[in-house]
């Protein structure tokens, strides 16, 4: 199964599952907040979800360079299924957390677990296309996501018709279900990952790690990617955590509507966005080599006037086609992050080079969380979400100008 020609395709189905779950198992919180707080009452403070929110971001982002470096230099199908494993297990026991304390140390163990996911995924993925196809496996893997977030914004009906607690424990069960059906069927990309060091290739093995860090951190590129990926995971992570709560504040709905109305929004036009970016870049670059960047940059500029209409708009038509905008601008910036890190980053290196991106825009994302948090005690949530749209402005005028790939896939010579 390995062999055939399809089976790239099927690594992508197969993880596309995954991050399904990886999603949707962490948005659910975000918007089953009323229906805890009845049972835990210090999520009653907006300041105290905020925490709670923030805590799996500080410890997820802290996790990511450790988790590229691991998925660089061990078997990422195991990493993967022990991964998913274990964030699955902690969803279920979050069914029976019945204190703050409780919750904030799952959503920490859920942090670490989650975070060995996204760079091995990524990175098998990239290694198993070509520059033919990679944006667009890479794009629709990251539909998987979206519909994660999507399906996790009903949290709050299925806690109204069942309860929280069994919501987190049934999609628990299904996530380590699921781990043993990966494997069965996914396979590790020829790297040397299933074999054992001896003691006289350690020494090596840990120079090679070294060398590898040194690399990126000589590599101008990549701080630029590391900068622009940085700055526009601030709106990113709040849509993720705080969308639902604006648009309950700006169309004054209640949480159980606006959560999958913000949440289907940004999944389906995200949705979009990814499919367009891959197809679009994967045939730019054939003709122009900064084809990637361009159609990165083409989907940050839509989200610069969407976070505009988001802030101030207070009718369904302008806030509905805000998420919209921002969605798809959104899609085709995530689909070519990956595939342009590429372009400056030997295979080698790749996921712990993800691994640290994803650890500085996480940081950035838990800074933006607990802002918005006191900022929606406060009343001024629509005012802040406004404001980023300047930092991504000074993100999309980086990208522009400061990426020029020589090539399509960067070459370790």
């Amino acid at each position: 199964m390995k062999q055939g020609k399809n089976y790239p395709w099927l690594v992508v189905a197969l993880l596309w599952v995954v991050a399904l779950l990886n999603y949707m198992d962490r948005q659910m919180l975000s918007v089953m907040k009323p229906a805890m707080e009845v049972n835990i009452a210090e999520l009653k403070s907006a300041t105290n979800f905020g925490y709670l929110m923030a805590v799996f971001l500080w410890i997820y982002g802290l996790m990511s360079p450790v988790s590229g470096i691991i998925a660089d230099r061990l078997n990422r199908k195991w990493l993967i299924v022990c991964s998913l494993f274990v964030w699955s297990g902690v969803t279920f026991a979050m069914g029976y957390a019945a204190t703050f304390n409780q919750l904030y140390t799952l959503r920490a163990v859920m942090g670490i677990s989650e975070a060995l996911y996204i760079p091995a995924g990524l990175s098998l993925i990239a290694d198993f296309h070509t520059a033919k196809s990679r944006s667009l496996a890479v794009g629709v893997h990251m539909t998987g996501l979206y519909v994660g977030q999507a399906l996790g914004g009903f949290g709050a009906a299925a806690a109204a018709a069942f309860s929280w607690q069994v919501t987190f424990q049934t999609f628990g069960v299904v996530g380590m279900v699921y781990s043993v059906i990966l494997i069965m069927f996914l396979k590790e990309k020829d790297k040397g990952g299933d074999t054992q060091l001896t003691a006289e290739e350690q020494p090596k093995q840990n120079k090679n790690l070294f060398k590898g860090l040194a690399a990126l951190i000589s590599n101008k590129a990549f701080w630029v990617i590391l900068f622009y990926f940085a700055v526009s995971s601030l709106p990113g992570w709040a849509t993720k955590n705080w969308l639902p709560t604006l648009f309950a504040q700006n169309l004054h709905i209640d949480m159980a509507t606006a959560g999958p109305l913000s949440t289907i929004t940004i999944a389906v036009s995200s949705f979009i966005g990814v499919i367009m970016g891959g197809l679009l870049s994967d045939r730019w670059v054939h003709g122009n080599k900064k084809g990637r960047v361009f159609t990165s940059a083409i989907g940050l500029s839509l989200t610069i006037p969407a976070l505009l209409l988001m802030g101030f708009g207070h009718s369904l038509i302008f806030v509905v086609g805000a998420g919209i905008c921002f969605g798809l601008g959104y899609g085709m910036f995530d689909a070519n992050n990956m595939p342009i890190l590429c372009q400056f980053v030997p295979v080698k290196n790749r996921a712990t080079a993800y691994g640290i991106m994803n650890m500085t825009g996480v940081f950035f994302g838990a800074f933006i969380t607990d802002r918005l948090g006191k900022s929606s005690d406060a009343g001024s949530l629509g005012t802040d979400f406004a404001m980023l749209a300047a930092v991504v402005l000074i993100a999309l005028a980086v990208q522009l100008y400061f990426l020029r790939p020589a090539h399509d896939e960067y070459a370790d010579a």
